[in-house]
């Protein structure tokens, strides 16, 4: 889970554990001329440590990052491995690349798919099974009039909403449960049919690694290291919370840096949901799983996989866009410089990780970082190695359509990630995030793309609906009705994040300013409530009830708001892991409005009717009570009446 200290909207947008990494939303300048120079040969193992010791350190120092580990392979040979910074600060043990186990999050999950395919290569599993078909304990229930199918689930488009808000990190053993409990208790609701949309799920992973067990027989943990770790000697990795008392002295600590200073964090408990990310691991016992899938499913003479089923498992398989990269089955896809790669990266809330393979190269690389620098880090590495040794070739842009324009206006608008809750607390979260716009720029005959990184960028068209951005090496492509506007927009580095068109009804922007309209027709009737006192005491009673009504239902509505951002704002960095009581019982506040707001409405009919003050106080108040509702609407489509946890 990846969080940030500036204001909360920005933090709440970004609301998951063990998600995939994914290349840098501000991306490097992507190269306007041919390479002066040979490309580097990767052999020179020298002039690779050096070049990767001077990102590394650069990062270090600058992104204040306590340990990280690079490892790079290639054709089944580590050409490069070095571990940076302090595992443990305090006792000042040095990060070891062979022994130092760090949280790899989502990365974990290729392990998972990986123990998955060995059950379809034995003919205990299908692709297209029915879920629940090997579900023992539970069953999804039926929605769409289509099964949810193992191939759905290993390439994130089974169709489930998401979440993660009080459940998925767990800071205190005890609250770990079996796979099995933990699922049946937080399944989330299906929200489009299977193989319509990518749409990442911790979830979907998670019931893969119990499928895994309840179909193998063997507990989940026991049947990874037996099948996967052990065949492949990787002696320091474990999928194990917390690591085995063997390996607890070679696991790095995770840090936050806090006012300067670094603070170790307890150990991160991913619990029923260890499937999805609960793998620690050394970077060299990374290489050898590594090793084995550039070698379809072969290590040092030992195969977890035959040939065709790793050709398989890294064939593409789901695609929003066929034009973009895609999902293979649970590797995506990325294009470096017009090279074809396969990965996962994975975050905890204190560890960023990134591996990708280079099947055709027969190249691989992997790293991991403690501290909140890490994401930028990652992605920093990642695309300097491939701009060094993988170079763009220079391309002339082609020309844009005539009719661009008229073709561009089916682009625009707001999209939003399809991966959110639907029906739970989390959907507030929508709102509390920018969406991503898309404008049109006529006379440069490009797109602006807005909320998608940290500075808007330009993307000049490319063909039929693709776009590519014109400082940086991220492509875009509009999809849907193509008779209108688009339905959907593909992000060529995030193949396992589709989006959709953001409902006018709820859009931030709109809410906003419904939201602010509301508080200034509160804050008035307050003000005059205060300067109109003695005017209200003298009033016939009936009279008077109704102003005192709408002065609490006002004051209501700031004692609610404030109470619900000063909970999330102080509870924020443990959301994930439990629900505070003081969230449950701000929670209240909302539901007592809505009584307030009844009351308003039921005080309005009978002003109106008996005439209560000047027919001007009467439409003010009238405005009040709409306000009041619009604020009741706003509540139950951001599902913050009631206590609406996954």
């Amino acid at each position: 889970m990846r969080t940030t200290a500036r204001a909360l909207h920005l933090s709440l947008a970004v609301a998951a554990c063990a998600l995939p990494s994914a290349p840098a939303l501000a991306q490097a300048p992507a190269p306007t001329t041919a390479p002066t120079t040979a490309t580097p040969a990767l052999d020179d193992t020298a002039a690779l440590g050096d070049f990767i010791d001077g990102i590394m350190k650069a990062h270090v120092e600058d992104l204040r990052i306590p340990a990280s580990v690079v490892a790079i392979i290639k054709n089944g040979k580590v050409l490069y491995a070095k571990g940076y910074g302090s595992a443990d600060i305090a006792a000042g043990k040095p990060v070891d690349p062979a022994t130092t186990l760090f949280r790899i999050g989502s990365t974990s999950k290729l392990f998972t798919w990986t123990a998955v395919m060995q059950l379809v290569e034995q003919g205990k599993l299908s692709l297209d099974g029915d879920v629940n078909s090997y579900l023992k304990t539970f069953k999804i229930p039926d929605a769409y009039g289509k099964p949810v199918r193992i191939r759905d689930l290993m390439t994130h488009s089974a169709g489930w909403e998401d979440g993660a808000f009080g459940y998925l990190i767990i800071e205190d053993s005890a609250g770990v449960e079996p796979i099995s409990t933990t699922l049946q208790k937080h399944m989330p609701n299906r929200v489009r049919a299977p193989g319509q949309l990518a749409s990442y799920s911790n979830y979907g992973a998670a019931l893969a690694g119990l499928i895994v067990e309840q179909v193998s027989g063997v507990p989940f943990n026991d049947y990874i290291r037996d099948n996967i770790l052990t065949p492949l000697k990787m002696e320091y990795a474990t999928f194990q919370e917390p690591v085995p008392n063997a390996l607890k002295p070679y696991s790095a600590i995770g840090y936050a840096d806090e006012n300067g200073i670094y603070v170790p964090k307890p150990f991160e408990f991913v619990g029923g949901f260890r499937p999805a990310g609960s793998g620690s691991m050394s970077a060299l016992s990374m290489t050898h799983f590594m090793i084995a899938h550039l070698q379809n499913g072969e290590y040092d003479g030992v195969r977890i996989l035959k040939p065709e089923t790793a050709e398989l498992m890294h064939r593409r398989a789901f695609s929003n866009d066929p034009r973009l990269p895609s999902m293979a089955l649970g590797f995506y896809e990325q294009e470096f410089n017009n090279v074809r790669v396969i990965g996962h990266g994975g975050d905890t809330q204190h560890f960023h990780t990134e591996m990708y393979l280079v099947p055709d190269a027969q190249v691989g690389i992997f790293a991991s970082y403690v501290g909140d620098g890490g994401g930028h880090a990652r992605e920093g590495l990642v695309r300097g190695f491939f701009d060094r040794y993988f170079p763009a070739k220079a391309a002339a842009p082609p020309a844009a359509d005539a009719d661009f324009s008229a073709k561009a206006k089916n682009y625009a608008g707001a999209y939003r990630f399809a991966r959110h809750s639907s029906s739970k607390l989390e959907k507030l979260f929508l709102v509390a995030s920018p969406s991503m716009n898309v404008s049109v720029l006529d006379k440069e005959k490009r797109l602006l793309l807005t909320g998608l990184g940290e500075k808007p960028a330009q993307y000049f068209p490319i063909g039929n609906g693709v776009f590519q951005e014109v400082v940086g090496h991220r492509r875009i492509a509009f999809s849907g009705d193509s008779a209108g506007p688009a339905v959907h927009m593909s992000i060529s580095d995030l193949p396992f994040m589709g989006t959709e068109r953001v409902p006018w009804f709820e859009s931030p922007k709109l809410n906003y300013m419904l939201l602010a309209l509301a508080t200034l027709i509160f804050l008035s009737a307050l003000i005059t409530a205060f300067y109109r006192r003695s005017e209200t005491r003298a009033m016939p009673r009936d009279e008077k009830r109704v102003v005192q009504l709408a002065t609490l239902t006002s004051a209501w509505y700031f004692i609610t708001f404030v109470a619900l951002i000063l909970v999330l704002v102080v509870n924020f960095d443990s959301l994930f892991s439990h629900v505070p009581t003081s969230l449950k019982i701000a929670l209240i506040l909302p539901m007592i409005f809505v009584v307030l707001t009844l009351m308003l409405i039921a005080a309005l009919v009978q002003a109106w009717r008996a005439g209560y003050w000047s027919m001007g106080r009467r439409v003010r108040f009238t405005f009040l009570v709409l306000a009041a509702v619009a604020v009741c609407l706003f509540f139950n489509s951001w599902n913050l009446l009631g206590w609406r946890f996954g």
